[in-house]
């Protein structure tokens, strides 16, 4: 694709079913009733001029410039603020019009410098295009005079700068920050001439403003007034590829504009269906990582990991890792090896990394970081709806009355959805907040949560087991849809069981400190608010009985009738850009692509034939089983595709204990990370930049990943996606792969998968994405499931008994520690902290209420001691009423901190997916880092040794 800017049609789309013809400049036209007269003249082919307008935000008619005449109508109004109707006559080009565009021309000039040549926006501007379009050929009024010419550039955000002298006020960037983002971070100071635009108060620059660098006012700039630092370094794209985002499970799409080999720009696709346009800080600007020194582009290896590395061909690295393989296979069997899959990677690597551990190591042990997350989800979902995942697109939120966020932070986490979320809340929407943390949602701009069940952490299921009471007794239950859908027996089980005075919010408020008055009005409100959607995230997951709290939001759902239409719904939010993904592959021990289980014969037999070998109808370890079994001595071999367990899983001492117990342990990834520390081979991996595949977001999106640039792990273009290494090891190993791109990989994953039966590149290609299940019975993918009956066939109730966690507070550990993310940063960091989102987060923090703080003797910014029964760690305190008294909170960003120290054993009772979020712990004074981070700090520096290769002569 070259380098084109996306059609802009001046005003959002209309969507009414009604339609209105009128002509334009004598054609004829047919559009939807409420469209601007802008609009359809674009759409007819024409093109008004404009600078105020743009169709990602309402229209404003401030810059007169699109004026038209309109047969009938008095005066000249402007284009983008008048609706059509039917029959009218309008005229975009007369001597009229050309009079006065020209004239407002002319006062924009006056006042703008006239540096076309130099500016970064050259060629590229829109105030250019339009003094072009009106035929502007003189200024009458002169140079002279007050003016804003020569105003200081703000050039305190790290990746665009804020240019006051090329303002012309039109106030796109602000109405951008206000009704696409949200956070209403910018805003036009003083009046008439006076009028400048302002990110916050006067003494705020970008950078200290409440501005999260989103990029929405930089997108709807029309001159270079804010304008990427990237564009006046390298200069004007000259091509571009759209492709989708590698970071959260939003997945939006980008187009990525290049100049030669250089990434110039990501900008977001107005058609993406997941992000229509819009981006977040992180797929905006926050690619530079793929560029990063601290990037390992050569294979290295070393006999054990008390040694330095020693950089070596692919060939020797390949050949030196499946020797071990091998042998370690031939001697202690094919338990004795695993892998671990990549949320991070695409659908068909990860595919890929499967089928080598099924097919070529022999054995089932394949987990994946998504069972650290969301593996509650799959199990809940399944057992009760039938389909582990998602019920919903993200465009559904749009038609939410009632919208209920349990366990997720979507304006940090999943920022551009939560835009959107914001975009309806304003709009009227009603929110729920059950959070043991005070999120933005509960309280900012224009949006108020109208309840925020504080909710003590573990409690989940007694929340939710109360919200049902409330329900049921309360005859708020929809009963026609529970006779038609559902399991009639299993909801009566059910309904006793909820309505049983113990699980009533006035006798449950003790356990969860949440108002039993508070839990009921939420309650009546979900039941009977309308269309009311459930939210959720790893608030709801990481627990011990995360599987419970699904189940008991699927049985919330059901009860009230708020599933299979648009507006309602469970819909998990998914961390990473391919956790859906990587579960739909196979990742998880037990299951083969699409959920089924590996002692079915009929689907083993299915993968045998076309693979050649036979399966091990056994599922196989998981990630802790691993380990345990590596420090018993019976588990030797480990391939980790982009994956950092050493720091993202609980229990970091154990984490490190099994790695160092194993005989070769394989890191295929960016940068020595972590778990690179305990690792025998280093096999350099891609980015998404530089790859070609598909990745599924959390509404089973499956959409196109499409290589940029070359892979930079290897000379002169030679490189290797992570797919052609994980086939490379695998031939290495004698397995005879002859896979010659990705679209053959996805063309066996639809041959083996029911769910993806009728999924390929090509129709990808065609239609943008695809939503699965993908098949005879929905060729075109399934935005909204289970809209007919679901998939399992009648809904299934289950009975979730709330059962208090084994870790308990204490004398020694009188706090409960939970954790989560920040907007800046990203999983474990390793991408993000190599940009300049350090800015913004350069180290974890520890948040405490001010009651816990002062009796500590503790204050903001003091460096502090967490510790538990696992292990401690230091870092600074952020002393804030975010969280309640007896609750601590914290990220796991930075390894220099290694949060999961501290974390435990615990996890779910059906998965084993972590208990990150409930921790005991106590928060003492320290002058500084613990003792296990000094020591781990110097390891870290041994492990990181490199014998660098001798260039060839």
């Amino acid at each position: 694709m070259g380098y084109e800017p996306q059609a802009d049609f001046g005003t959002p789309e209309a969507h009414s079913e009604t339609q209105v013809t009128l002509r334009i400049d004598g054609r004829g036209v047919t559009v939807p009733l409420g469209t601007s007269v802008m609009r359809a003249a674009a759409l007819a082919g024409g093109s008004i001029p404009k600078l105020c307008a743009t169709d990602n935000v309402a229209a404003f008619g401030s810059c007169r410039l699109c004026l038209v005449e309109v047969d009938g109508i008095r005066g000249t109004p402007a284009s983008c603020t008048t609706p059509v109707a039917e029959g009218m006559v309008v005229h975009t080009q007369t001597p009229r019009l050309e009079k006065l565009r020209r004239g407002v021309m002319e006062l924009y000039i006056s006042d703008h410098p006239l540096d076309c040549l130099t500016c970064s926006a050259n060629n590229d501007c829109e105030l250019q295009d339009a003094a072009a379009q009106v035929g502007l050929r003189d200024v009458r009024y002169g140079y002279q005079g007050d003016n804003h010419l020569g105003l200081p550039t703000d050039s305190s955000n790290p990746y665009f700068d804020f240019d006051p002298s090329k303002c012309i006020v039109c106030s796109r960037c602000v109405r951008a920050c206000e009704e696409v983002q949200g956070t209403f971070a910018l805003t036009i100071d003083g009046r008439g001439f006076a009028s400048t635009v302002s990110a916050g108060q006067s003494a705020d620059d970008f950078l200290s403003s409440e501005c999260v660098s989103c990029g929405a006012c930089v997108q709807a700039c029309p001159t270079a007034t804010l304008s990427e630092k990237t564009i006046r370094e390298i200069g004007k794209p000259e091509r571009s590829v759209v492709t989708t985002c590698g970071y959260c499970g939003v997945g939006c799409t980008f187009r990525a504009e290049m100049r030669g080999e250089q990434l110039v720009r990501m900008v977001p696709w107005k058609d993406g269906k997941a992000n229509h346009g819009h981006s977040c800080v992180k797929g905006r600007f926050a690619w530079g990582y793929a560029n990063h020194k601290d990037r390992i582009t050569t294979p290295m290896i070393r006999e054990s990991i008390d040694q330095p590395w020693r950089e070596v061909s692919w060939d020797e690295a390949l050949a030196f890792t499946a020797e071990r393989l091998n042998a370690i296979r031939a001697e202690s069997g094919p338990g004795a090896l695993g892998g671990i899959t990549s949320s991070r990677c695409t659908n068909e690597e990860t595919f890929l990394v499967q089928k080598l551990v099924r097919a070529g190591f022999g054995s089932n042990n394949v987990d994946t970081c998504a069972r650290v997350c969301h593996s509650p989800t799959g199990y809940g979902l399944k057992t009760t709806f039938g389909t582990s995942a998602g019920t919903q697109d993200f465009d559904s939120v749009r038609d939410a009355d009632v919208i209920l966020v349990i366990g997720a932070n979507p304006t940090d986490a999943h920022p551009v959805f939560g835009s959107a979320m914001k975009r309806r809340i304003r709009e009227g929407a009603k929110l729920i907040v059950i959070d043991p943390r005070r999120i933005d949602l509960v309280r900012s701009p224009h949006v108020r949560a109208a309840h925020h069940l504080a909710l003590q952490p573990g409690t989940n299921v007694a929340v939710l087991t109360a919200m049902a009471h409330v329900i049921v007794t309360e005859g708020l239950a929809d009963e026609a849809f529970i006779r038609e859908r559902c399991d009639l027996d299993e909801y009566q089980d059910w309904a006793r069981f909820v309505s049983d005075p113990r699980h009533s919010p006035e006798t449950l408020e003790a356990v969860t400190r949440v108002p039993a008055g508070e839990l009921r009005a939420a309650a009546r409100l979900y039941a009977t608010g309308g269309n009311s959607a459930i939210y959720y995230g790893l608030g709801v997951t990481e627990h011990s009985q995360g599987s419970s709290t699904v189940m008991a939001i699927a049985n919330l759902a059901m009860a009230t009738g708020n599933i299979g239409r648009s507006g309602v719904g469970v819909n998990p939010l998914r961390g990473q850009n391919n956790v859906q993904g990587s579960c739909d592959m196979g990742s998880f021990p037990h299951e083969l692509s699409g959920y089924r289980h590996i002692s079915d014969t009929a689907t083993r037999q299915v993968f045998e034939k076309d693979w050649g070998v036979v399966l091990d109808p056994e599922p196989g370890l998981r990630i802790p089983n691993m380990l345990d079994a590596a420090i018993d001595g019976s588990f030797r071999a480990i391939y980790i595709q982009g994956e950092d367990i050493l720091q993202s899983d609980p229990d970091t001492k154990h984490v490190a204990a099994g790695l160092a117990a194993m005989d070769c342990v394989i890191v295929h990834d960016l940068f020595l990370n972590e778990t690179a520390n305990y690792a025998h081979v280093f096999l350099p991996g891609s980015t998404f930049l530089e790859k070609t595949g598909t990745f599924t977001n959390a509404e089973r999106r499956i959409q196109m990943v499409r290589k940029v640039m070359e892979p930079a792990n290897g000379p002169n273009g030679q490189g290797m996606a992570d797919w052609e290494v994980t086939q490379a090891l695998a031939n290495a190993m004698g397995l005879g792969w002859t896979y010659t791109d990705t679209g053959e990989v996805m063309d066996e994953i639809a041959r083996l998968t029911p769910s993806f039966a009728g999924v390929s590149h090509a129709r990808l290609d065609a239609d943008g994405s695809l939503q699965w299940p993908v098949n005879d019975a929905a060729p075109n993918g399934t935005p909204i499931v289970h809209q007919d009956g679901f998939v399992r066939g009648k809904g299934k109730f289950v009975v979730t008994e709330y059962i208090p966690t084994d870790e308990k507070t204490g004398p020694r550990f009188p706090l409960l520690l939970t954790t989560g993310r920040i907007l800046s940063q990203y999983n474990v960091g390793a991408q993000t902290r190599r940009t300049a989102n350090t800015v913004w987060h350069g180290e974890d923090v520890l948040e405490m209420h001010p009651t816990d703080a002062e009796n500590r003797g503790l204050s903001h910014g003091d460096w502090v001691r967490l510790a538990s029964r696992k292990g401690e760690t230091t870092l600074r305190l952020d002393v804030t009423d975010r969280v309640a008294p007896g609750v601590v909170y914290t990220t796991f960003h930075h390894p220099e901190t290694q949060a999961n120290v501290v974390t435990t054993e615990f996890s779910d009772w059906a998965t084993n997916c972590p208990e990150y979020k409930v921790t005991a712990v106590q928060v003492t004074p320290s002058n500084g880092p613990s003792d296990w981070q000094a020591d781990y700090a110097e390891l870290s520096r041994r492990a990181r040794r490199v014998v660098h290769a001798e260039p060839a002569a």
